[in-house]
């Protein structure tokens, strides 16, 4: 009986030795194609290379006039080659001069041939080029010499991958991989970024292609698919938040996918080729990708990504990688590109080397971006298709202004945004200029600007941005970056370091905010939820825990000794949770200073009004504590009812939209009918427009990322406070206009020349 993976495996090791033998780039190719037609018995085997203005162009040929070599070219979707190309599917004709698809190139020869074998050059899932076979009698190849072709077309896209074809390019004509793309999407933070690629969950290039021992490669599989599917069961077996809702779906689709025996057969007949275990899954996975992504039903191509993911960590499996090597070797102008990613996992890269952050997911609110803001990165996302067409290493621009991404960019398109680069700079030396300059209206009303931070490397922007203060401090990022709960000295020694750097301008530590999309992996206390956001969290898991916040309590009265303690509670649904938190404080304070400990001189505590139903008893919480911070993002969502990281939801509803202003709106109307201090945070704060309402409003105490100080500083200082507050008292109980209220606030600037 003949072995049928014989022939491949010959042709294998065949291109192995000519990849290892010194020669110029067309001498390889020409030998490739030859040994090509001489393994498969073929008269002519072919070579397209896809171009970056969509040509296929003929780059080697045996059998052909090879006078048409880099003269003969299909447009992408022209002749057989195109539509090869254009589908990346494999084309097996018995005479092809029969298919609607033929298109006859006289210069190079073949209309003598009838059998016709063209299998796309696929990387990644993205077709490269078209390698084809003829013979001049009519047959159909076989299954194995399909799987042949399509086997050599991986070690051809290496090829053509690692450019060892760029020399063979004429000028100004480029290959289709380093093709310049754009992606539009959403803005989340504003800034402009120059670097270079780093995927989040980078795809392993394999360099070992070929196999020496195809059974030992086998079980190598074997045992790496049973560790993939042990890890997934471990996953899914676990109660815990991370793993429930979409996440639980997502695992679900992976375990079909590694248990799918169809999968596993094309993996091992991709190793019997000749293959090793980590070529076969890339070869597979490509192949699979190629197909997938040309389906119109959007759940199939959803489930794609999901593919994608699960193939990566089998390749991870195989060579012995873990996620810990991510931010490893970064360059120094990296720019992070993911699907997405939770707030931890940017933490876990140096800021000195992040120069922006591309997410295909991500809403302006979500946890990530918020701290990508804080780190004051330009963040764009809602750019479906970033990560498949991202290598690492691409250079890239990210928009933070537009809410774009140029992959690859043209020189002239580099040069004038290097340009932008340096116009921002000089307007940011202009803001520099505002910040020793009092933050008041054009007509003398002073708004307090205060900065949210979350870690230590946040400090230095106080002094920085002028800001009045810390209106927002995040303990919970501590939390988040650490493998264990942070002790109670680490915490202590964070929270007076922090207090040192504000010299003595006013600080406000909200008490630890974990749970919902915050999750710790080392905290194992969580139950499963249907609705985590509306769950077991912030300042309903401390109370339930009181441990944890009597920790974080004690910290911060010992690192506070000598001066004002502001503390905030996150979450607060009713005032009694207020009462059982002061009664903590208390049991804490009493604590220290029976051991004569330096306690704080004054001691403040504040709420977050983050939930509806504090908007129906203001005047009882105003009375109930010494401050109030808007939190309005969490507010904006429980309000609306729209979840804050669901890219289908991120821009449906406008924040700055009349129902919702009418609800800060009595917030700040109540503080001041209570003589309480309110203070809003969030992302309503940051932009010079939304700022400009929340003024108009009544709010004059304000907190946002560093980078934001400067543009609403430059803002209010041009705000004839008087005019915009009539304006609200003509529109914002007016019944509902036909023009927005964005729109109407954006027509109130440009008439008087305010920069938004």
């Amino acid at each position: 009986m003949r072995d049928t993976a014989s022939g491949p495996r010959v042709l294998l090791r065949r291109l192995r030795e000519l990849m290892q033998e010194p020669m110029e780039p067309q001498d390889r190719l020409d030998r490739i194609v030859h040994d090509i037609a001489a393994n498969m018995v073929a008269e002519v085997c072919s070579l397209y290379v896809l171009r970056s203005d969509s040509v296929l162009e003929l780059y080697a040929t045996e059998g052909l006039n090879k006078n048409a070599v880099h003269l003969a070219q299909l447009r992408l979707g022209q002749g057989l080659v195109g539509t090869i190309a254009a589908s990346a599917r494999p084309l097996n004709l018995s005479n092809a001069q029969e298919h609607p698809a033929f298109a006859y190139l006289p210069e190079t020869g073949e209309e003598i041939y009838h059998s016709f074998l063209g299998v796309p050059v696929l990387r990644a899932g993205r077709t490269l080029g078209v390698l084809v076979v003829q013979n001049k009698t009519m047959r159909n190849y076989r299954e194995d010499e399909v799987e042949a072709l399509e086997t050599t077309a991986m070690v051809i896209a290496e090829m053509i991958a690692t450019g060892d074809l760029s020399r063979l390019n004429r000028t100004g004509v480029e290959l289709d991989l380093r093709r310049p793309v754009s992606f539009t999407g959403s803005a989340f933070n504003d800034g402009i970024g120059l670097g270079h690629v780093v995927l989040h969950e980078p795809r392993i290039v394999v360099t070992n292609l070929f196999n020496e021992d195809s059974e030992e490669e086998v079980r190598r599989l074997e045992t790496s698919l049973n560790s993939l599917r042990l890890s997934i069961d471990d996953m899914l077996s676990r109660r815990d938040v991370a793993f429930e809702g979409e996440h639980r779906e997502v695992l679900e689709a992976y375990r079909m996918f590694a248990n799918d025996r169809g999968w596993v057969r094309r993996l091992e007949e991709a190793i019997r080729n000749g293959l090793t275990a980590e070529a076969a899954v890339e070869k597979v996975q490509s192949d699979m990708r190629a197909r997938m992504i040309h389906m119109t039903d959007p759940y199939l191509r959803e489930r794609m990504s999901d593919f994608d993911d699960l193939a990566n960590r089998l390749l991870r499996q195989l060579m012995g990688r873990g996620p810990e090597d991510i931010a490893q070797s970064l360059p120094k102008d990296a720019i992070i590109v993911a699907r997405s990613m939770g707030a931890a996992e940017l933490l876990d890269y140096p800021r000195e080397k992040l120069r922006g952050l591309v997410l295909e997911d991500g809403a302006a609110t979500s946890h990530v971006v918020i701290v990508a803001r804080a780190m004051g990165i330009p963040v764009v996302g809602q750019m479906k298709g970033a990560v498949s067409m991202a290598e690492n290493g691409d250079p890239v621009i990210v928009d933070g202004e537009e809410g774009a991404i140029h992959l690859r960019p043209q020189p002239d398109l580099e040069t004038a945004y290097a340009e932008k680069v340096r116009f921002r700079a000089r307007r940011q030396e202009l803001y520099r200029e505002l910040r020793d300059k009092p933050s008041e209206t054009r007509d003398g009303v002073g708004i307090d600007l205060l900065i949210n931070a979350g870690l230590s490397v946040d400090l230095p922007h106080l002094a920085d941005s002028g800001a009045a203060g810390i209106g927002l401090f995040r303990t919970e990022l501590q939390f988040m970056v650490a493998s264990a709960f942070p002790r109670a000295e680490a915490q202590e020694r964070l929270y007076r370091d922090v207090l040192e750097a504000a010299h003595g301008k006013p600080v406000t530590f909200r008490t630890i905010d974990i749970g919902g999309d915050k999750v710790l992996p080392y905290f194992k206390d969580a139950e499963q939820e249907e609705n985590p956001a509306l769950g077991w969290r912030a300042i309903r898991l401390t109370l339930d825990r009181p441990g944890l916040l009597k920790t974080q309590i004690r910290a911060l009265l010992k690192a506070a000794g000598g001066r004002e303690l502001k503390l905030m509670l996150p979450m607060v649904t009713e005032l009694s949770e207020i009462a059982q938190a002061r009664e903590i404080i208390d049991k804490e304070v009493r604590h220290l200073s029976r051991f004569a400990h330096h306690l704080p001189t004054s001691l403040k505590l504040g709420a977050m009004l983050e939930v509806p139903s504090l908007l129906f008893q203001l005047d009882e919480l105003m009375k109930a504590v010494d401050f109030v911070s808007v939190g309005s993002n969490d507010l904006f969502q429980f309000v609306m009812a729209v979840d804050r990281g669901n890219t289908r939801l991120a821009d449906r509803f406008d924040p700055l939209c009349a129902p919702f202003l009418r609800a800060l709106k009595t917030i700040a109307d109540a503080g001041r009918r209570n003589r309480t201090p309110v203070t809003l945070c969030g992302e309503l704060a940051g932009k010079p427009i939304s700022a400009m309402a929340l003024a108009g409003i009544g709010f004059r105490s304000i907190s946002m990322s560093p980078a934001s100080i400067g543009p609403v500083k430059a803002m209010l200082r041009e705000l004839p406070l008087k005019e915009l507050e009539a304006f609200f008292a003509d529109n914002l109980d007016a019944p509902a206009a036909k023009v927005p209220m964005r729109a109407l606030l954006q027509a109130f600037a440009d008439d008087r020349g305010i920069p938004v």
